[in-house]
């Protein structure tokens, strides 16, 4: 009983904020993304041991196991399996710096779990499982651009992909600010900040307009919207509790080249998820240029491009 899976992290377009089941990872509202590729997690699950045991990039897991172990504890209770788990697992980009690490490892871990064991791989199903471990990993299980639908019952919480006319147009350039993040805290507190209320007002429209306007195909609408969003989940953030302001000061830099470049021409929109790391969101066309802007910063960069679903690979990592 072992598998072996590949998923992509996530960059948030409509993004969601705030828990309101910490236990399951049920999110208030619904929330849209877009897998990153070639950036990826590759995960290997064995059953077979007394217990389980997790391991990332060749160190014994700490923050995040318990939510590791809830997906391994949904997989048995739906397949029957009872035995412990070896997990060993690999990001080929930095973690813990706002670039989805979180989404693309729970929907690896996820995935290979569930074909380890010979169970319901369905995007439906996997989402749902892989959700134990982050809300985002739901929709890197659906991968490309895919929308997570809440509910108060934990079958109906689950993502599926959606329509884009994007095509192989899409350029995502990453200005890479690396500065550990707190994306559990935030959630923690969204409730005591008051731009919540008016955060969850506003974001069923944004979320129906994200929709459309990825069906349509529509690059300037769509990222416009990221940019948007990503400065509305800024403000609630900032204004709970701890006032959590966790862009830095190459992070405005970020945002002040976007709108630029924009001046100028390019067609490039700024987009941040919790954490100091910025998405310039571009097209081929204009990817180098965004790129070498980004990195005249003194800020490295890569240029990634849309992602697929959660799959298997046939090469384990033990």
């Amino acid at each position: 009983m072992k598998a072996t899976a590949v998923a992509h992290p996530i960059q948030g377009v409509v993004k969601y904020h705030g828990l309101r089941d910490d236990e399951l990872r049920i999110p208030y509202h619904d929330s849209v993304s877009v897998c990153t590729a070639p950036s990826h997690t590759r995960t290997t699950v064995e059953f077979g041991y007394e217990e389980d045991s997790f391991t990332v990039d060749g160190e014994e897991l700490v923050e995040g196991v318990e939510r590791a172990q809830r997906i391994l504890d949904k997989v048995r209770e739906q397949t029957g399996v009872s035995s412990g788990a070896r997990v060993v697992s690999e990001n080929s980009f930095p973690s813990n710096v706002g670039l989805g690490a979180s989404s693309s490892g729970f929907a690896a871990l996820a995935y290979a779990a569930l074909e380890a064991t010979d169970g319901d791989t369905s995007v439906r199903n996997a989402s749902a499982v892989a959700r134990r471990g982050a809300t985002s990993a739901a929709r890197s299980v659906a991968g490309g651009f895919a929308r997570l639908h809440t509910s108060d019952k934990d079958d109906r919480c689950y993502a599926e992909r959606l329509d884009d006319g994007f095509g192989d147009e899409l350029r995502i350039v990453v200005g890479l600010v690396p500065e550990h993040k707190h994306t559990a805290k935030a959630h923690e507190e969204a409730e005591a900040s008051h731009m919540f209320d008016a955060r969850l007002a506003h974001v069923h429209g944004a979320l129906a307009e994200s929709e459309r306007v990825i069906a349509d195909g529509d690059f300037e609408a769509t990222f416009s919207l990221a940019e948007r969003d990503s400065l509305s989940l800024l403000a609630t953030t900032m204004t709970g509790p701890a006032n959590w302001f966790y862009w830095k000061p190459q992070t405005v830099a970020l945002l002040e080249l976007a709108r630029d470049l924009r001046n100028d021409g390019v067609p490039v929109y700024f987009s941040t998820d919790t954490g100091a790391t910025a998405y310039l969101n571009t097209t081929v066309a204009h990817a180098d240029r965004v790129a070498e802007a980004v990195e005249s910063l003194g800020v490295g960069s890569h240029i990634w491009e849309v992602g697929g679903s959660a799959r298997t690979s046939e090469e384990p990592l033990f």
